[in-house]
């Protein structure tokens, strides 16, 4: 009988697997640690991006040294009356009024400004460095033509500018608080100061930026000139109106009227624009309905979203005129195109622990500007046949 073949193989030294394995779990581990290395020094870098372009603002990220001199002046200057010349304040000077505000508490001062000052919130605003600020406004456009490709180009039309100075003056607050408010720790002093006077601020511009006189004061849109000549007759700064239709009050064809006075502006200006009345008016205007049966005025369906008119965002500026016989109680157009506000960028605050003892008065101003830019952008409806 035969036997049967013998298969020979290469035995396995158990130690040799056992180093292989070893080795190899040593490099995974390697590579990993490489890899954690990698995300933990992107990560770094993303973090440190993060803290430059944040925004500093009080009481969130901001860098340490900001923070140190707003906490350097809110318990030096503005709790004890220490003078103490600080890198973000201009320094102490009797001309302009005191100190400079810290940019953080000046952000939050125009945050609050923005949103309970209605006209600020929809016009166009410009800081500036001085107060004698200028704009020019072109009032026609470059002549133009058409010619064959080989043709000799006439030389076309020069544009006309008109100069745009808005006026200004000096808006102040003088909020008040007791000394025992400034000693306790706990009393949060930057947010309070800042509130006050945005508070104080808004109150006086809104009405400056509807009806201010233009003497030491802005310019309101409803002072200048108004006429009913369409776009191009009416001469610049001319703003034009539209009759109610009614002598004493809105009329049995209001909503006519308010088409009317949507379609009197132009249709680069209705991108953006925006109704503008008090509340007094608003309340008649949400009682109107069309002859159908359905509301003018619809509730806006978002929260944040304003109500609508006709299609067009509703602001409420209690400065506007009630409805009466030869007002102007409602305003239509694109306000970022028809109204400038300049301002001097920095607030000032003066710390007065003198006039009205045992009260400390922070005295803030802040040189303010405004006026029609373009009467074009503007369109108002007047209470008459």
């Amino acid at each position: 009988m035969e036997n049967s073949p013998t298969i020979m193989t290469n035995p396995v030294d158990p130690l040799d697997a056992s180093f292989d394995i070893v080795a190899r779990q040593d490099q995974a581990e390697a590579d990993i640690a490489g890899l954690r290395g990698d995300v933990d020094e992107v990560k770094a870098r993303l973090d440190k991006v993060a803290r430059a372009a944040s925004r500093p603002v009080m009481g969130g990220t901001a860098a340490a040294s900001d923070m140190t001199e707003v906490k350097s002046f809110v318990d030096g200057y503005l709790r004890r009356g220490r003078e103490t010349e600080l890198k973000s304040i201009s320094g102490i000077n009797p001309a302009d009024g005191g100190f400079a505000v810290p940019r953080q508490i000046d952000a939050v001062i125009a945050a609050e400004l923005v949103t309970i000052s209605p006209i600020r919130a929809i016009a166009q605003v410009v800081q500036t460095g001085s107060s004698g600020y200028r704009k020019l406004v072109t009032t026609s456009g470059i002549a133009s033509g058409w010619v064959s490709e080989a043709a000799a180009r006439p030389e076309t039309g020069t544009p006309k500018f008109a100069e745009i100075a808005p006026p200004s003056g000096d808006l102040y607050a003088n909020p008040a608080a007791s000394q025992g408010m400034l000693d306790d720790a706990a009393f949060d002093l930057e947010t309070w100061l800042a509130s006050e006077i945005a508070t104080e601020f808004a109150r006086a511009e809104g009405t400056a930026f509807v009806r201010g006189t233009g003497v030491n004061q802005p310019e309101g849109f409803l002072t200048g000139a108004k006429g009913t000549a369409d776009d191009g007759v009416r001469a610049f700064g001319t703003m034009q109106y539209i009759g109610s239709g009614s002598a004493t009050g809105l009329g049995s064809t209001f909503d006519s009227k308010l088409i009317d006075l949507i379609h009197a502006l132009k249709s680069g200006h209705r991108q953006g624009a925006v109704f503008v009345m008090n509340s007094t008016t608003l309340a008649s205007v949400r009682k109107l309905k069309t002859a159908d049966g359905a509301f003018l005025w619809q509730p806006g369906m978002v929260e944040g979203q304003p109500d609508r008119l006709l299609g067009y965002p509703v602001i409420e500026a209690e400065d506007m005129p009630d409805v009466a016989g030869g007002a102007f109680p409602i305003a239509f157009g694109n306000f970022r195109h028809g109204y400038l506000i300049a301002e001097r960028s920095a607030t000032q605050v003066l710390r007065d622990p003198f006039t009205n003892k045992p009260f400390v008065h922070f005295y803030a101003t802040k040189r303010i500007g405004g006026k029609v830019l373009d009467s074009n952008a503007i369109k108002l409806l007047k209470i008459e046949a």
